[in-house]
Order: C-alpha cells, then structure tokens, then sequence
C-alpha cells in the first residue's frame, strides 16, 4: 500500500510527488542493519524537515530499533539542543558539517600561532588514529600517550560542539568536501556519509564505520543494485526504489530504463564504493566545447573558511566564474584587521584589498584543477544565499537557475569585461565584485 508521498525538492524543476510504499520503508529499515551497529540505548536528535525522505526514512530507523528520537523545536537552537540532549547518533547535511569546519578554522586564525600548531598537531594524530583503527591494528605505545594528549588538549573539544557522545553521524543530500569528511574522523567524529534520493527512500549507498573511503558515497545497501550507464548515468533498481511519480505517467515513465531508475548523477563504481561527480542537467559546457561538472570544482573550493556559499557559471561561456557569499564574520574580523574601514556589507564586498584577498584564496584552492575547470573570474556577494529568495530549498540545496536569474546582470558584467579576448581570460585574472 501506499505509504506517502514525498515531493521533490525541485532544484531542477517542478517538484513531483513521489510515491513510496510501506514495504519500501520496511526494506530501508532492515536493510541498514548490516551497515549500522545501533540498540534501544542510543540517542538520535531529528532537526532536517520530517518532509524530507532523509530525516523520514531515519526516523523510521530509530523508532524500528527501540531508539530515542528528540526533535528540535526551533531550528536556531540546534547547536544548543545538542549539548542539552547529547545524541549518540544524528543525521545531517553537508552544509552543517561545513559550518562547523569553517568555524573552527576561524577562531584558529583569530588565535594565536601555538594554537593552531596544537590544534593541527592533535587532527594529525586523531588521523594516524582513525587509519590505524580502520585497518584493524593496535597503537604504538608512542602512538596511544600521544592520542591521550590530543584528545584531553582539543579533540574532545571538537567532540563536544555536537554533544560529546556521537557514535557516528550519517550524512547525505549534497556533495561534502573530501577535507571536511577527513576533518570530522580525525577528531573522532564518524560520519557515515552516503547517497540515495527521494525515489530511493534515502539511502542507495553508504559507508560502514571504519569502512570509509574517502571521496566516495560508499557501496550499496542490501537489495539495492548500482550500476553506471554508458554516459556515466547512475542507474538504480531495488526493494527501495519508488513506484513512480504521482498522477505524471509521462514523468514516470522518462525516469526508467529498462527497469532501471535513471538517477540524474553521474558517477563512478570502483571496487564497490560509488563517487559522486555530478549532475546530468548540470554539467556544463563552455563555448570552447569544454565540459565543467560544477559540484567538483565548488566543492573543491568549499570549506574555505571566507567562503559561506558559492556557485560555479560557464554553461554556454567561455569560461568558468563564480558567485561568492563571504563569511562575514571571518571577513570582517580580517577588514578589522588591516584597519579597513566600511559602512556596509555592500561596501566591505568591493573593496579592493579583499577582492585581490579571495583571488588569492581562489587561485590556491583550485591549483590542482584542470585549466578549463578553474574559476577565471569571481563575484563577491552582500548578502547569502536564501530560501526567501527562492535561491535556497528547504534542505539547503542551492537552486542554480533561480540564483543565475537573480544574478544575470551581474554575471553578464563579469564575462563583459573580457568580451575582447575570442579564449579564455588569463589565470590570474579573477578580479571582479558585486556592484
């Protein structure tokens, strides 16, 4: 029987609703089993929209297994709700996990120099720690007195941010930075990062604990078959996968092949474990012929701890830019810093120094990018991102189409500028700022 329907958070298009069963629910429950070790004595703390498949089917999970589920009541307290309930286990999205990341690195730079140099030493160790525990081998002695400092000096400092009993944290709904994944298990911080869609009640693929491979979803779940098309198309067939789209035969019917259901990502199976590159409809193609998967390039670049939000343009340009969101808090502090004086954020976003200030960042983030993927020139923006706006889905998705159209005029001017050149702007120029 029908068990709801969940609809789309339509970043790409007019939401559809999707049709999942009961029996869909019961085979996500049970088929998470193998992969996660839990009992009727965990804590799970719920604050993702419960009109989320993600936060539902987890949901589900917990009361399954005898777990405790505490709700959040207003979504600006999540932070103090963790201290007070102190979870054991909770599933989140990338972007919380990026605020945390970004936050701790800018009280290190607003520190001082020992501070850093302990913090950095303790994640090394918390690494060697995590890698050796994951291939089943004990601690040196050496090894294990210095774990013993770094936990006491600053890991479960970090521990304590998201309550200080968390046993592992799953995570999915958009790209996370292989960086910050790297960064939460040397803290000690499990996540248990995955991939799955609405049509998939949630998960298609995860990690197990101490199984993680960095830079990939991990391996499907039980009942659940993966395998990539000829066009690098995901494809998905399973117990989980939906019955279709709600009173849109035509939709439904475009969505499989060959009893497939066509994912929209596209990916890579190696050994198993499932990489995420991009998006069907998003990879973008610059006037020279170039293709440019956007997430890849922005994910390489997020986490900065200046970058609050970003997307990548080039679709149909000849070459990429981008829209940044400054962390204000960081960029302030910095402004103060240099004695930079500003009257608003509108003022603080053209100022030169800062401007030359991210194209530096920028130019050393994306080093290792191909020359057609790296961001020519940038945009600094006054205000975030939002779901008043429109800009922003209620899981905190950016909307591309909705962001390029209220930004038109602006990217417009920043490919203006260099509408003498018949190639690609020059590497180092990434000089630009919203008006």
């Amino acid at each position: 029987d029908l068990a709801t329907l969940i609809y789309t958070s339509g970043t790409t298009g007019e939401p559809k609703g999707v049709m999942l069963h009961h029996s869909n629910f019961s085979h996500s429950v049970t088929a998470h089993d193998k992969r996660l070790n839990v009992s009727d004595r965990d804590v799970s703390l719920c604050f993702l929209p419960l009109a989320h498949v993600f936060e539902r089917a987890w949901s589900y999970y917990v009361i399954g297994h005898g777990m405790t589920n505490a709700y959040v009541h207003d979504m600006t307290k999540v932070i103090d709700c963790l201290r007070e309930i102190r979870p054991t286990i909770m599933c989140a999205v990338p972007r919380f996990y990026e605020k945390i990341y970004t936050s701790a690195f800018e009280k290190l730079d607003e520190g001082e120099p020992w501070r850093k140099k302990l913090f950095l030493w303790a994640l090394g160790v918390g690494e060697a720690v995590y890698l050796r525990r994951k291939e089943k081998q004990s601690l040196s002695p050496l090894l294990r007195i210095q774990w013993l400092a770094a936990e006491a000096l600053v890991l479960r400092k970090l521990q304590g941010i998201v309550g200080g009993r968390i046993r592992f944290l799953p995570c999915a709904g958009a790209p996370l930075a292989r960086k910050i994944e790297e960064f939460f298990h040397s803290a000690g911080i499990h996540i248990t990062y995955g991939y799955g869609l609405t049509e998939t009640t949630a998960t298609v693929t995860c990690h197990e604990d101490f199984h993680f491979r960095p830079g990939t979803v991990g391996k499907p779940i039980d009942g659940v078959e993966v395998k990539i098309a000829p066009n690098g198309e995901i494809l998905v067939r399973g117990e989980t996968v939906m019955s279709g789209y709600h009173r849109k035969p035509e939709a439904t019917a475009e969505a499989f092949e060959d009893g497939w259901l066509k994912t929209g990502d596209v990916g890579v199976l190696e050994d198993g474990y499932l990489t995420i590159t991009d998006r069907i409809k998003e990879l973008m193609k610059t006037s020279g012929g170039k293709y440019i998967a956007p997430q890849y390039v922005e994910s390489t670049l997020a986490g900065d701890p200046y970058i609050e939000q970003l997307i990548v343009i080039a679709d149909g340009r000849p070459y990429a830019t981008a829209l940044i969101v400054p962390a204000f808090d960081a960029l302030e502090t910095y402004a103060k810093t240099w004695n930079i004086a500003y009257s608003s954020r509108e003022e603080l976003v053209r100022d030169p120094i800062l401007v030359r200030f991210f194209e530096g960042r920028i130019e050393a983030l994306q080093k290792d990018l191909a020359g057609y993927e790296k961001v020519k020139r940038i945009a600094l923006l006054p205000r975030p991102f939002s779901q008043e706006a429109g800009e922003m889905t209620p899981t905190l998705k950016v909307r591309r189409r909705v962001i390029v159209e209220n930004y038109h005029d602006l990217i417009d001017a920043m490919y203006a500028r260099g509408k003498e050149s018949t190639t690609a702007a020059p590497e180092s120029d990434l000089s630009f700022s919203a008006p």
